[in-house]
């Protein structure tokens, strides 16, 4: 393990190598799982936010669903969630295949068109690192998690190009803990992969 900050940080975020390669895997992480995406309680009120300016990147199923299901919905398990279609895989209801079969996510669609100021939720911002966030004082959790057959195009082309993971997942990074605990955990990491070398 890595600590920086409050952070318990796994060596693989600093050792494995990734890089998305959506053309392989379509964007499988947006359908693939146990539920939809795990949300923190500060963006359900984001989301009831952005609905409307949202809606016109959202398919008619998908619309459909939301107006059953709500906007969001808790799962036992992971606690609140984006709702998911059963008839398409389970995919997110933020999600649309476009015409190459590319899951791509509504609220990252309307973000990049100027129309909202949120990306999407953390939890898919981080994806392959499953964070957690400490309760009650205790250490925030970043694991690497990715899926063994749907990231395994994305771990070659990582390797391929010698970018580790928290390099790839630098933006999510800072968006959640700030450019100093980024730099903090590039240094660590450095150190950590040399001392690993000798």
């Amino acid at each position: 393990m890595i600590v920086v900050d409050n952070v318990l940080i796994s060596d693989e975020i600093a050792e494995a190598q990734f890089v998305c390669d959506l053309n392989k895997c379509k964007g499988g992480c947006c359908e693939e799982g146990d539920a939809g995406a795990p949300l923190e309680d500060a963006e359900l009120d984001i989301m009831i936010d952005v609905f409307e300016k949202v809606k016109p990147y959202l398919t008619p199923a998908a619309l459909a669903e939301i107006e059953r299901k709500g906007k969001y919905v808790y799962h036992r398990e992971f606690g609140w969630v984006t709702p998911t279609l059963g008839g398409d895989n389970e995919i997110c209801v933020y999600g649309s295949r476009d015409e190459k079969g590319i899951i791509k996510c509504a609220f990252e669609q309307a973000y990049n068109d100027g129309v909202i100021g949120w990306k999407k939720p953390i939890s898919c911002h981080f994806f392959p690192i499953i964070q957690k966030n400490g309760k009650k004082g205790d250490y925030d959790r970043m694991n690497y998690e990715p899926r063994p057959t749907l990231c395994s195009p994305a771990c070659s082309l990582g390797k391929k190009l010698k970018v580790p993971v928290y390099q790839f997942l630098k933006e999510p990074i800072v968006r959640k803990y700030g450019e100093d605990f980024y730099n903090a955990l590039e240094k660590v990491a450095t150190e950590y992969i040399s001392a690993r070398v000798k």
